[in-house]
């Protein structure tokens, strides 16, 4: 073997062969593979990074629900009827029909209340001018009384007078210089003065006590003009409820009022529901450990399938239901069976439904309790 064959196979090499390239270190190929698949590797990242931030969202807003299908659409109802016996005459709404507050439901006959409305009125406008006559009286007796005082100053003043004359004629009798048919021509004068001062002074006291009978009556006088009033104002309400309205926005339902029947006083002549409707779930009492107020709620209607509202807790019933049934359970027997009792909760909506909803309606809400 020559030496040019030892030499080619010391290198590895052969005539016909071309020499391999030298391999690069270990490092270099880990880093070539990591560079050929970062795409990949920022992909799962990603998915990684979006993954977290999607249970960190569903742990905050979701969440497990309580749900519950004893519930359903609750409301208060209200029963329309009269305050007045009278005749229908007009009923200008029609049943299921919507209506605003203080809409015409029912009209009665307004005839004999009327009637009332003018005699009352005419009794009031009669103690008004009965009090007018007795305020004149007592003006005039003012007038009377003032003028006795005046005359009573003037008949002392004449005494004053005669008591004068009569003293000097009494002393010029006893000087001799008039006669005695004189002195006693002032001396009866005056007696009459002082008659006349006593006539007058009575005068007075009997027509100023003549005022307080006229006060007095016109107290009695005001007293009646008010009961006048009242009776005014009690005919004129009895009017009014001759004209029965809507006490709420609602719904007109059960119509039973029809033009020419006579209704009585408490008769129902419809049912009037009420826009303002919550729902009532009765939730187990075990359940309402986790139920807080004021939590979200799924509200969803077997009436309009598909549909969801959203409501909040309001409040829950001190109480079982049972509690307040009409005939409630007696538990004192000696074969008590435990019964998980139910405790309704009322949610209530956070914005007036756009679809017609009833009392009585069935509903499942969901409360979140997380």
């Amino acid at each position: 073997m020559d030496q040019r064959v030892i030499d080619e196979r010391r290198q590895g090499t052969a005539p016909h062969r071309q020499a391999q390239p030298a391999r690069a270190p270990n490092d270099a190929s880990w880093l070539t593979r990591v560079r050929q698949r970062r795409a990949l590797a920022l992909t799962i990242a990603a998915l990684c990074v979006l993954g977290i931030a999607g249970l960190s969202v569903w742990w905050i807003l979701g969440g497990s629900s309580l749900s519950t299908d004893d519930a359903f659409i609750a409301a208060r109802t209200v029963t329309i009827s009269p305050q007045i016996s009278a005749q229908v005459v007009d009923v200008p709404v029609t049943d299921n029909q919507t209506v605003d507050a203080g809409t015409v439901l029912v009209r009665l006959d307004a005839s004999d209340s009327k009637v009332q409305v003018d005699q009352a009125k005419a009794q009031v406008d009669a103690a008004q001018a009965n009090i007018a006559n007795i305020e004149a009286q007592i003006a005039a007796q003012q007038s009377r009384i003032a003028e006795a005082n005046k005359q009573v100053s003037q008949t002392e003043a004449a005494l004053a007078f005669a008591t004068q004359e009569n003293n000097r004629y009494e002393g010029l009798l006893k000087q001799g210089a008039v006669t005695a048919e004189q002195s006693q021509q002032y001396h009866s004068s005056y007696l009459q003065a002082q008659a006349s001062l006593a006539a007058a002074q009575a005068s007075a006291t009997a027509i100023a006590k003549q005022l307080p009978v006229l006060q007095s009556q016109k107290l009695q006088a005001q007293a009646e003009l008010e009961q006048r009033q009242a009776a005014l104002e009690q005919a004129q309400i009895t009017l009014s409820r001759t004209v029965i309205t809507a006490p709420v926005d609602g719904y007109v339902t059960q119509l039973t009022a029809a033009k020419g029947n006579y209704a009585a006083v408490g008769q129902a002549l419809m049912m009037f529901v009420p826009r303002d409707m919550w729902v009532t779930a009765n939730f187990k009492e075990t359940e309402l450990s986790s139920v807080r107020l004021g939590a979200p709620v799924t509200i969803r209607v077997d009436a309009f399938p598909g549909r969801t509202f959203a409501g909040h807790v309001a409040s829950i019933q001190a109480g079982s239901g049972t509690a307040f049934s009409l005939l409630p359970p007696e538990n004192a027997t000696g074969n008590y069976v435990k019964i998980v009792q139910r405790v309704p909760v009322k949610i209530v909506f956070n914005a007036p439904p756009d679809v017609p909803l009833g009392p009585g309606m069935s509903v499942v809400p969901a409360v979140k309790v997380r």
